[in-house]
């Protein structure tokens, strides 16, 4: 009887191999011992020059701080010398320090960053539609008696 395309052979016994009896191993092909040209091995405990990476700027300041962000609510923070700045996606809290300190000739006590992300929205005018560009903002914490002046 044929079911799914296989046939029963009268004669065979269909009963599970014994123990004893292992099953019959495949040929494989002998890996080659030949050894490639050695290639030169880099030393994993090989160390980068070490320098004061607080001191080091990793990129322009002027790449770093796009613009300083004049609001309303930046305005009134200014008074508890808090300031708002836009920066670079990829820039991290200490370059933002760094750029500040070389930019503006201030040290800053703390900084702060927050990410706009992109938006869709419908404009006005033609029912059009479009993304506003995401950005990074950076809260910039001065010591007391320190001043930027952006005008």
């Amino acid at each position: 009887m044929a079911i799914f395309g296989k046939k029963e052979e009268k004669g065979k016994d269909n009963a599970p191999a014994k123990k004893d009896e292992k099953p019959a191993k495949k040929e494989t092909k002998k890996k080659s011992t030949k050894k490639k040209a050695d290639a030169p091995v880099k030393d994993k405990k090989a160390k980068k020059p070490t320098s004061d990476a607080g001191a080091r700027l990793t990129k322009a300041p002027g790449r770093i701080i796009i613009s300083p962000l004049i609001t309303e609510k930046a305005v009134q923070m200014t008074v508890n010398n808090v300031y708002v700045f836009e920066v670079a996606m990829d820039a991290t809290k200490n370059d933002i320090k760094n750029a500040i300190r070389a930019l503006y000739k201030v040290s800053p006590r703390k900084v702060n960053t927050v990410r706009r992300a992109p938006r869709k929205f419908v404009s006005r005018f033609r029912n059009r539609r479009g993304t506003k560009k995401g950005a990074k903002k950076a809260y910039v914490y001065l010591n007391k008696g320190e001043k930027i002046d952006l005008a």
